[in-house]
């Protein structure tokens, strides 16, 4: 009826007349697939051991399921390089895919015994065997806590786009801000202003969408929610829960308190000021040759997060709109902020000299 052997693991026959009826309704697979029966009706009959191999009896699922599902789970690994086994996942059995599996695995509800291993430890409550059989998992790469392990992924993707994309603002704990449509840049060449550069994000969080998952941290507590203690591993790299909006006046701060510095405590910033690249970065090759110095992003005093920036019009905004002093709670503190960087509340009107400092 099936070209094979290899009978799924529940299967039952059918009350038909394609089987004798004292067969109907018997669990053929553990019934065959059972040491007991092997040693009473085969073991010592060369005869049908002759004849199982005429059928092409599939002996491997003789050994006790635990080795099946960890063949299973080595065949898994080779072809998807992980371990992380969705729960409906089931070996294939249809003659398309289930070529590069081992005809013993066919059918295993791979997904549902690794569910059951972590949840339940099954194949593991054996003191003698549970040991190695957890190091033999282990050197899988099983994840024992799924929770645990998509957090540590998405912290991990905070940390290298912090480092990688310059996410530091002043104060003790560089926050950091994410647009909600960045998504970890895939493939092991990226393109660059300067040509191909090899991509530097790990590869095992290439597509991540690091800026959806950080706006459903924010606004739904996403990996946090009862979860004090990462809550806090996030704080400390800099990711809030406020949200961009807060983030928004740690740009402007940020971004102030350098133009303050380059200008000698003042901050009179123009208008059509917005935070520059250097002139390295510059596309136009005449703004190179007439510069007299080529900056790097190292000895460059603006950070890549804060170019573009147009701080000169955010700062407009809060000299005429109160920008990010609405909020009764932090509008004294943010207004001594821009005290001491020397803000210019009312700036003198006219058309302003263009200095060296106000290109930096």
């Amino acid at each position: 009826m099936h070209g094979n052997l290899v009978i799924p693991r529940r299967y039952r026959v059918p009350s038909t007349k394609d089987f004798p009826a004292v067969w109907h309704n018997l669990a053929l697979s553990s019934t065959v697939y059972n040491m007991k029966w092997w040693n009473t009706n085969v073991a010592s009959k060369p005869e049908r051991v002759f004849e199982l191999n005429q059928l092409e009896f599939v002996w491997e699922r003789l050994q006790p399921e635990y080795n099946l599902v960890l063949e299973a789970l080595v065949t898994y690994k080779s072809i998807y390089g992980h371990v992380q086994v969705p729960a409906s996942f089931n070996v294939p059995c249809d003659k398309q895919e289930r070529d590069q599996w081992p005809m013993a695995t066919w059918g295993i509800p791979l997904g549902n015994c690794v569910y059951r291993i972590r949840s339940r430890g099954d194949f593991l409550r054996n003191d003698e065997t549970s040991w190695a059989r957890r190091r033999q998992l282990e050197n899988l790469g099983f994840i024992w806590d799924v929770s645990e392990h998509v957090f540590r992924k998405f912290l991990m993707a905070v940390k290298y786009y912090k480092k990688l994309e310059g996410g530091g603002f002043s104060g003790n704990r560089a926050a950091i801000r994410v647009k909600s449509t960045f998504v970890v840049p895939g493939g092991s060449w990226l393109m660059e202003r300067h040509g191909m550069v090899r991509n530097p994000w790990p590869q095992e969080l290439w597509d991540f969408p690091l800026g959806s998952k950080c706006s459903a941290v924010r606004q739904k507590g996403l990996y946090i929610k009862n979860r004090p203690e990462r809550q806090k591993a996030l704080q400390e790299i800099g990711l809030q829960r406020s949200g961009n909006a807060a983030l928004g006046w740690l740009e402007v701060v940020h971004a102030s308190a350098i133009y303050s510095k380059i200008h000698n405590r003042v901050l009179n910033v123009p208008i059509n000021f917005i935070v520059p690249s250097p002139p390295s970065l510059i596309s136009s090759d005449q703004e190179k040759q007439s510069s007299s110095h080529i900056y790097d992003d190292e000895e460059w005093p603006w950070p890549k997060s804060l170019r573009g920036l147009p701080l000169g019009q955010r700062l407009k905004d809060v000299r005429l709109k109160n920008a990010y002093l609405h909020n009764a709670e932090n509008a004294s503190s943010r207004r001594a902020q821009l005290d001491a960087l020397g803000f210019v509340w009312q700036p003198k009107r006219g058309r302003r000299k263009r200095s060296l400092g106000a290109s930096l």
